[in-house]
């Protein structure tokens, strides 16, 4: 197992320089510069100031030239200095905010598996039953569902009409007058609708993806075998038949931890929270290209290791396929 996750680990390598490369071509093929920002909104700005500028950011170097510089910084783990008015370095800025999006996102997996699972389960041991129609429409509803819409229908609902639940940021103004315990209680208050949104759309496929699985599992010879022997219904689905069902499921769950990351823009941005997505948003908008690609990197770091912790689950699961 050990030479297994030291190979996989190096194969990270060329295709984390792939992904950078396709990635740097792409947002400089994007229209607009960093420049244009500053120089639009000033029409005194000459063409000596304009080329200055660019020479100050290394936009006048090749395309080449500019992402060799870039590796070479990202091999000593410099991500550079954010384009933006303050300056700092792009690493300070991702780790600031990293930590916000990354917990929202666990806890959003947390209460997708929480809730997802169960459902899968249940639906599948009574196929066609009145919980299982329900949960079937909820499902639908669930996929058809666009995340923004809902998400100001429940702001409105919730944090404007009846009050009960803040609709922006991670924290009230007199969040440092409070005591501990309440503090904790306000941090909770205003993650209620970000993490529910987030989970939202996962929590409806997983549920049918867990439902699909088990009824596959569930029509085995070896399940009916169980059956025969007359261990207890509950024995000989959550002994016999989920472990086998959860392979798939596993493999789904390290292909959304990239959907998640992703999905952070749209409610990190609508609630106003300042996490990673929201960062990443404004540096596109901005062409912050450093940050732009700190940004990116973050997210097939992710994508990679979701993959990998995947396969390492898969041999968890199913002792049939480990790696000696």
């Amino acid at each position: 197992m050990v030479v297994y996750l030291a190979k996989r680990l190096l194969t990270m390598i060329p295709l984390l320089v792939g992904i950078s490369l396709i990635s740097f071509v792409v947002i400089h093929l994007a229209p607009g510069k960093p420049t244009d920002l500053a120089i639009d909104l000033n029409p005194a700005v000459t063409k000596e100031v304009k080329e200055r500028m660019e020479k100050l950011y290394g936009l006048d170097q090749p395309l080449y030239v500019q992402y060799l510089d870039w590796l070479k910084r990202i091999v000593r783990l410099d991500f550079g200095t954010s384009f933006s008015a303050d300056g700092r370095p792009v690493s300070d800025k991702i780790l600031e905010r990293l930590p916000i999006t990354v917990g929202i996102n666990l806890l959003s997996l947390v209460l997708i598996l929480g809730i997802a699972l169960p459902l899968g389960i249940f639906s599948a041991a009574r196929p066609h039953s009145l919980f299982d129609q329900a949960t079937t429409v909820f499902v639908f509803v669930g996929f058809a569902t666009p995340t923004f819409w809902l998400a100001l229908l429940l702001m409105i609902l919730f944090g404007v009409n009846l009050g009960w639940l803040p609709i922006s940021g991670l924290k009230s103004y007199d969040y440092d007058q409070l005591t501990f315990f309440w503090q904790m209680v306000d941090r909770a208050r205003h993650l209620i609708l970000p993490v529910l949104l987030s989970a939202f759309g996962g929590l409806a496929g997983m549920s049918r993806y867990m439902r699909a699985n088990m009824l596959e599992v569930i029509r085995q010879d070896y399940i009916t075998t169980a059956r025969a022997k007359g261990l207890s219904e509950s024995r000989v689905l959550f002994k016999h038949a989920l472990r086998n069902a959860l392979l798939p499921v596993v493999t789904l769950l390290g292909l959304s931890l990239p959907g998640l990351i992703g999905g952070s823009v749209i409610f990190e941005s609508i609630f106003a929270i300042p996490g990673l997505g929201q960062l990443f948003y404004q540096a596109v908008m901005s062409r912050d290209y450093p940050l732009v690609m700190g940004g990116l990197v973050i997210g097939a770091v992710l994508t990679l290791l979701g993959n990998l912790l995947a396969d390492l689950a898969y041999a968890a699961v199913d002792p049939r396929i480990r790696v000696k």
